[in-house]
């Protein structure tokens, strides 16, 4: 492979963790919910919501679906603000 795909394969697995999370923790505020009302909704502890929204961990389609089901939206609708 040569050095502009591996820069731009760094800079996506960098950016799109950034840019879910910051997605999520926009709804969640605007929605009013708080990180610990989110975490109980989708089954998870709060620190691990703080993880994803910081971009400290990456996560699953099948979890962001949960998040986006809890948070009373579409992938699509999730999506459609989330550009690299």
């Amino acid at each position: 492979m040569d050095d502009k795909f591996n820069e731009e394969l760094k800079r996506i697995k960098k950016s799109i963790p950034e840019l879910v999370g910051k997605r999520i923790k926009e709804l969640r505020e605007s929605k009013g919910i708080s990180q610990v009302d989110l975490a109980y909704k989708i089954g998870s502890d709060r620190q691990y919501l703080y993880k994803i929204e910081s971009a400290k961990v990456n996560v699953s389609m099948v979890k962001l679906a949960i998040i986006a089901n809890a948070l009373d939206i579409t992938l699509e609708e999730f999506f459609s603000k989330v550009i690299l």
